[in-house]
């Protein structure tokens, strides 16, 4: 079996939801410069409770650390922009999720921002996430 996924966000993403929902306190995933920058935006937004590297010899495993129940909880978290369909957006174009109380994530020319950091520097991209 392939550890190559087509999408490698979406792939992360899953597995924080699927965690959340049973339960679990930790995640681990193939580690990728992208998928790190995502999950400290999250661990930044209080979404996440902690972000390790660890090495290894094939490659390196992302840890990720959920928060407890009842502590910044992940209500929906959701891809925007897929392999298939890439969504793109101007800074006066970046939508509010749940009427600001949740996030974006957008791709940037400066790196991964929230949208309310977007919005502020002036800066478009491809929006890769919503979380709420």
């Amino acid at each position: 079996m392939s550890l190559q996924s087509t999408d490698p966000i979406a792939d992360l993403l899953t597995r924080i939801r699927n965690a959340n929902m049973v339960g679990k306190t930790e995640v681990r995933v193939p580690a990728s410069k992208l998928k790190q920058v995502v999950a400290e935006q999250l661990k930044k937004n209080f979404y996440l409770a902690g972000v390790a590297v660890e090495k290894g010899s094939p490659r390196d495993t992302l840890v990720i650390t959920l928060n407890q129940p009842g502590e910044g909880d992940i209500n929906e978290i959701k891809r925007v922009s897929k392999p298939g369909r890439r969504v793109y957006v101007g800074a006066n174009d970046i939508p509010r999720v749940k009427n600001g109380r949740g996030i974006v994530l957008v791709s940037t020319s400066k790196g991964v921002m929230t949208g309310g950091e977007a919005i502020k520097n002036k800066l478009g991209g491809e929006l890769l996430l919503q979380v709420y």
